[in-house]
């Protein structure tokens, strides 16, 4: 054999059949990708057209996409499918060894005189080329001593050796075949073949150059897997050619990976549409699902930024009343918070409008007492009017104390979480200090053992019943008695700690039983309990907006009520406080 018939004499799956066939021959045509390449090409088209509008959508997007490749990355791994192939060729090879070896033996040994036992060349050569015609198997037979005695791919012609050669393509680029044959070459690319020794072929051949043929010889039947440096596999298999159990030769058969690369490219395309597939619904969904989540979160996000900006007051906040997830609580909350903001707003409103006329009856009335002291001469009247001067003094002081107090109450409810106390404590030290410097009589009566634990701020709760005790004290004659009673019992959504405050004063108007919490609201006696004149402004009417404020941050309830005997006249009032226990 010459150098020619070593290009042709690899064992690649495209020359082992001796013809020249395009890509599309074996797929009916058209390629198999383009079944599903269309699809794919329009997903990501419509996708361009329509950009991702936040960065939720695109990580989204990302993220599922990510977990999709993860399976998909197997593509390139599919060593042990590849391996269960190759050992699969190897052993068909070897049963078609075993078969030609046999008939070899039996049908091409002659016997030379002095020689002994040959392979007849011509005999084994027409033997081989009939038997390997079928599957398009190569074949070659080395004698005894190594030499190569027939190679199937030779083809011999009065003119000599004849080599068949697959034409190169036709020069030029173009970038989708460029792109067309890349993507071909990720199909047929084989794992491992890094690893695999190159095959090569030596001019003459010699048995020594294949080890399985080395083997053989030594009566030991042999496989070997090669790389081609032009791509593909070359598998081959050595069987010893036998008669009478005497190893005459050595038949090595050869094949190419053809048919396992075009499994491994059956299993990638059928791999790349179920990927396809799965990519066009996986974009779709997360497309879908970030709309149901990136559009409404916008749309809220756009809202609470009219409202910051303060671009309206009735700015309308999205209403998703309708979705039972978190993107509904959500738009539920908002639209709760923005009203409670606004009634927030309003109520300072409110709080600055009666500052403002609380603060100029005083000054009003200060203005004038000032500009009269000047003009009146008589020291009787310059004292009755510097006493009202300072009355008025005392009362800008105290309004400005109590307003200070109710400005700074909401931010320290904000600021402090309540904590866990025992009221039977706060309410025992506090009636023991107002039976001490009251003239009124203080009785607290309390459930023995009961558990009076609740949350609240307790700096806070001291304030509230002083503020409800003073006021009871305010109403109740020199010789009443207040009752301060705490108890805990039972209610359908838990148990909760009562205290009330009753006295024995002259009850409360119905009208104003709920007028009485508001800011600055004060109906009083001209008289204190001691019997003496009450100066007016004496009190500002905040303490029980204060009271009321500070229970319901812990959670409670504030109000109040007429106590009534059995014929329905009011003995005195009733203020009730209730806690959440603990």
């Amino acid at each position: 054999m010459d150098a020619r018939q070593s290009d042709y004499a690899t064992g690649h799956p495209d020359h082992a059949s001796g013809k020249v066939r395009s890509r599309s021959d074996s797929e009916g045509g058209l390629p198999a990708s383009s079944r599903w390449r269309a699809p794919i090409i329009a997903v990501f088209s419509w996708l361009l057209r329509r950009r991702p509008s936040s960065s939720l959508t695109r990580r989204i997007l990302a993220i599922n996409l990510l977990v999709l490749a993860v399976p998909v990355g197997g593509f390139f791994f599919l060593d042990q499918y590849q391996e269960s192939l190759i050992d699969a060729e190897i052993e068909a090879l070897r049963v078609q060894g075993e078969v030609f070896a046999g008939a070899l033996g039996a049908g091409a040994v002659v016997i030379a005189p002095g020689v002994g036992q040959l392979v007849d060349p011509v005999r084994a050569s027409l033997m081989l080329r009939r038997l390997t015609a079928p599957t398009q198997t190569r074949a070659r037979l080395f004698s005894e001593n190594g030499a190569l005695v027939t190679d199937t791919q030779a083809l011999i012609d009065p003119r000599g050796l004849v080599r068949v050669r697959e034409l190169p393509p036709t020069d030029g680029f173009a970038p989708w075949t460029w792109l067309r044959d890349r993507f071909e070459a990720v199909l047929n690319w084989s794992p491992n073949q890094g690893e695999l020794p190159i095959y090569q072929e030596r001019v003459p051949q010699r048995a020594s150059d294949y080890r399985e043929a080395i083997s053989a010889l030594t009566d030991e039947a042999g496989a070997t897997v090669r790389r081609h440096e032009s791509g593909g596999m070359v598998i081959s298999v050595s069987i010893p050619v036998k008669r009478y159990k005497q190893v005459v030769g050595a038949l090595m058969l050869s094949h190419g990976s053809g048919e396992i690369e075009r499994a491994m490219r059956a299993i990638r395309i059928d791999i790349l549409q179920v990927f396809g597939v799965a990519l066009a619904v996986t974009i779709l969904l997360s497309v879908y699902l970030a709309a149901t989540i990136a559009r409404p979160l916008k749309r809220l996000a756009a809202a609470a930024e009219r409202v910051r900006s303060g671009s309206g007051r009735y700015t309308s906040i999205p209403d998703f009343a309708g979705r039972r997830d978190e993107i509904g609580d959500l738009g539920r909350d908002l639209r709760a918070m923005t009203e409670a903001l606004w009634q927030r707003m309003d109520a300072i409103e409110r709080f600055a409008a009666d500052v403002s006329h609380e603060i100029k009856n005083p000054l009003t009335s200060l203005r004038s007492a000032v500009e009269t002291v000047a003009r009146v001469e008589d020291p009787a009247q310059q004292k009755k009017l510097m006493s009202i001067i300072l009355d008025d003094v005392a009362r800008l002081d105290r309004l400005i104390s109590d307003i200070s107090d109710a400005s700074r109450l909401d931010a320290e409810l904000s600021r402090d979480p309540p904590s866990e106390l025992d009221l039977r404590d706060v309410l025992s030290a506090l009636v023991d200090i107002h039976a001490a410097t009251s003239e009124v009589n203080i009785v607290m009566d309390v459930q023995p053992g009961s558990d009076l634990t609740i949350c609240a701020f307790e700096d806070r709760l001291g304030q509230v019943f002083r503020n409800i005790i003073t006021n009871a004290q305010s109403f109740s004659p020199a010789d009443g008695r207040i009752v301060v009673a705490a108890s805990r019992s039972n209610r359908r959504d838990g148990d909760v700690v009562m205290v009330t405050v009753d006295d024995e004063g002259p009850g409360i108007p119905e009208a104003n039983l709920e007028s009485i919490f508001r800011r600055f609201y004060s109906d009083r006696p001209t008289t204190g309990p001691d019997g003496k004149a009450e100066r007016l402004g004496t009190h500002s009417g905040l303490g029980l907006s204060i009271s009321r404020q500070i229970v319901e941050a812990a959670g409670g309830e504030l109000w109040a009520e007429n106590r009534r005997d059995a014929d329905g006249r009011i003995e005195g009032a009733r203020f009730t406080v209730l806690f959440p226990a603990v």
